[in-house]
């Protein structure tokens, strides 16, 4: 137990898998591991290509972010033994030069091993002018940001793309037919989703509130005029109101209406513009999200059912790419690299939390030790005493993760 502990704090500490002693794996045991990924994944082209092509680039997304960590190492001097996809037991893995590159069993994750990371990192001696915490703090705080940095650039990139190939997402200034209740006036009337809804009863409609507005202004069993634009058309329709389940006294038209988005054509200015102003605006908005998303009570309210809102409510991996399968359905390729631009803005964000294990804590560290440094003495930080809470950190991060799959799985975000 103490073995394992002490294995587990040394990872967590040193930003990856200690034991680089460790042979590495190959024959029948890497076949049937790397086999079984690839089997999933052809599991999942089969189930839904839309949360296929998520992962896939969220994958993608994630190598990035540790080649990121790798060649800012690499370039700064430091010694990379290890660069890993995934984590736990290694699967596969080959060794080129003084790196061992491979795949590990859980998905959740990966990691560049840069050795002396911390005061703790033993290291032979004929190494240490090589180790992360020998080198200057722009090389260290480079290197340890780089994954961050390379979140922001794949947003930029990604925005840019569907800028310039398929336009900008925005409000198209018109209400239309989301869902249709079935057996309901609107139903027997002949509405049908992506109608788009002109007039009621004559007022023209310019928001889903004038929808409620007008139908809530008569009473069961009236009649009401509705116009609706069809494939470019207009259809003039007329329906029956039944009674509102929260009111019997008022009409209920039995719809549900919103403003549908549509891309609009970019040049090549407002393209270059818009990614980096939408870059700033979903770093805000990703900032608000982390502080409420990972906040205890917030985490607790949702597990026992006291907060729907899903807004705030943890998500996976498993819930995000289920629902990416509607959202590739609604909006194609285009939905789905902006959903991939907005998952690396927070996954970016996040990981630099001033706390260890995220790369934030050792970018604090690095910082830290400039401060307390004077000319001619390094001031070494004892990373020991940052083991507490990096592993209730490590216990909170765990408890999210189990949270917000039994979320995905009971109330799975729509």
């Amino acid at each position: 137990m103490t073995n394992t502990y002490e294995k587990i704090r040394g990872e967590v500490l040193a930003g990856g898998a200690l034991g680089e002693e460790e042979p590495t794996v190959s024959g029948w045991r890497a076949v049937l591991g790397v086999g079984i990924i690839l089997a999933l994944l052809a599991w999942l082209a089969y189930a839904s290509i839309w949360s296929f092509v998520f992962v896939v680039g969220l994958l993608f997304c994630i190598f990035l972010h540790e080649m990121g960590h790798y060649i800012t190492a690499k370039k700064s001097g430091m010694k990379v033994t290890q660069f890993f996809m995934g984590m736990g037991p290694k699967l596969w893995s080959y060794r080129r030069g003084e790196t061992e590159y491979g795949v590990r069993m859980f998905p959740v994750g990966a990691f560049v091993r840069i050795i002396g990371m911390n005061n703790l990192d033993e290291t032979p001696p004929e190494d240490e002018d090589r180790t992360y915490r020998s080198k200057s703090y722009p090389r260290r705080m480079l290197t340890i940001t780089a994954g961050s940095i390379m979140h922001m650039l794949i947003a930029i990139v990604l925005l840019f793309s569907v800028y310039t190939i398929w336009g900008k997402n925005e409000p198209t200034g018109k209400i239309a037919v989301v869902e249709v209740v079935k057996g309901l006036g609107a139903d027997q009337a002949g509405v049908q989703p992506n109608d788009v809804i002109v007039a009621l009863d004559g007022a023209r409609i310019g928001s889903a509130e004038d929808v409620s507005r007008v139908v809530r202004s008569h009473a069961p069993g009236e009649h009401i005029a509705i116009t609706v634009d069809r494939a470019g058309q207009q259809v003039e329709l007329t329906a029956t109101l039944g009674a509102n389940p929260q009111d019997p006294a008022i009409g209920y038209l039995g719809i549900r209406s919103g403003e549908p988005n549509a891309f609009v054509r970019q040049s090549l200015g407002q393209a270059i513009s818009g990614s980096f102003t939408d870059l700033g605006s979903a770093a805000w908005q990703s900032v608000g999200g982390v502080i409420k998303v990972m906040n205890p009570v917030n985490i607790y309210q949702h597990l026992v059912g006291e907060n729907t809102d899903q807004a705030t409510q943890p998500v996976t991996v498993v819930g995000i790419s289920r629902l990416s399968n509607d959202i590739g359905h609604e909006t194609g390729l285009a939905g789905i690299l902006l959903t991939l631009a907005g998952v690396n803005v927070f996954v970016g964000l996040l990981n630099m939390f001033p706390l260890l294990p995220f790369d934030g804590g050792h970018a604090a560290i690095a910082s830290y030790e400039r401060v307390r440094s004077r000319p001619g003495r390094r001031y070494y930080a004892d990373a020991g005493k940052m083991v507490p809470v990096a592993m209730a950190v490590m216990t909170f991060l765990v408890f999210v993760l189990f949270t917000g799959l039994y979320l995905d799985f009971a109330r799975p975000i729509k």
